[in-house]
């Protein structure tokens, strides 16, 4: 049994009617929009949550700039999986995995003393099992048999 697509869609998040809550949300947005830009150049620091996060704030501050946020090629499908299914796509989580397997990788190249290297594993693997444990989203077009 299949769900509506009107079913499954989260309710609008509407602005807040409040001129200064607005600003508050407006400005944690933008803090968690340059915390998740540094997590893309960071190893240590995750991307997906703070963009999630600063789509959240958008919605309830400014829809131009949540709308944006739905509309970038990259930001908008995890936004709206996340929104409407609260899940990642398999291959959201396999990019994700990639990305922080290369990015770790080169650090632990790069630090010269065992605990530092010590630090960035344990810190890869609470990332690993932080996304391991985002729901995964099943694929329309895979039907395993």
């Amino acid at each position: 049994m299949e769900d509506s697509v009107a079913a499954r869609k989260a309710p609008r998040v509407e602005v807040h009617h409040s001129p200064m809550v607005r600003g508050l949300y407006f400005a944690a947005g933008l803090c968690a929009l340059v915390a998740g830009g540094l997590g893309v150049l960071l190893p240590v620091l995750p991307t997906a949550p703070f963009v999630l996060l600063a789509a959240a704030c958008f919605a309830r501050s400014s829809d131009r700039f949540y709308n944006a946020m739905l509309n970038h090629r990259i930001a908008g499908p995890i936004i709206a999986d996340w929104r409407e299914h609260g899940a990642m796509k398999r291959k959201t989580k396999l990019w994700a995995l990639l990305m922080m397997a290369l990015s770790f990788g080169t650090s632990l190249l790069l630090v010269p003393t065992f605990w530092h290297r010590v630090m960035l594993l344990g810190m890869a693997a609470v990332l690993v099992f932080f996304i391991w444990r985002v729901p995964t989203r099943p694929d329309p077009q895979r039907r395993d048999v």
